[in-house]
């Protein structure tokens, strides 16, 4: 189911960077839902909210990292929550490594494309953003909801787990 959930969302996340780039090139932001959300091209060589712009390569050798744990951790997975969760954070890695890969100005150096501005153009409301960092927070958010819970990636919760533990 990771590798499913990870494809899909991979996928939806190239399709509207295409969209976006042939489509927003040298135009101004386009307003939608009543200006809830904008929709603009902008190039991000850094993180969320332009962090580490300079960094490009680390980001891409992270992305990397995160990318090969999931499949490794993929395994061993029996959650369904915990294989959508990592399912929705692998999509999102592989969504911007591939910008960071392929995309101008080079191999690892790429500048991701992000095309979702919240509340305000240019991204004075909220970063701008793309599919892939949705997911990312989405499945992050979601593993944290799931950790909290106790619940853990095998399929047991942690609670009978320190309950066995003591009898």
């Amino acid at each position: 189911m990771v590798f499913v959930v990870a494809a899909v969302l991979w996928g939806i996340d190239l399709l509207t960077k295409q969209i976006a780039v042939s489509t927003l090139e040298g135009k101004p932001p386009v307003e939608f839902l009543g200006g809830l959300v904008y929709f603009q091209l902008v190039r991000n060589p850094g993180a969320a909210f332009s962090m580490a712009t300079g960094l490009t390569w680390v980001l891409a050798l992270v992305a990397i990292a995160v990318v090969v744990a999931i499949v490794w951790l993929s395994r061993r997975l029996r959650s369904v929550g915990w294989a959508i969760g990592l399912g929705l954070v692998l999509a999102g890695a592989l969504g911007n490594l591939t910008d960071r890969i392929f995309r101008a100005p080079g191999p690892l150096q790429g500048h991701v494309v992000d095309m979702i501005s919240a509340f305000a153009p240019n991204g004075q409301g909220w970063a701008i953003f793309n599919v892939a960092d949705s997911a990312i927070c989405v499945g992050g958010v979601l593993i944290v909801i799931l950790s909290l819970l106790g619940k853990d990636y095998d399929g047991s919760s942690t609670k009978d787990k320190k309950k066995a533990a003591s009898e």
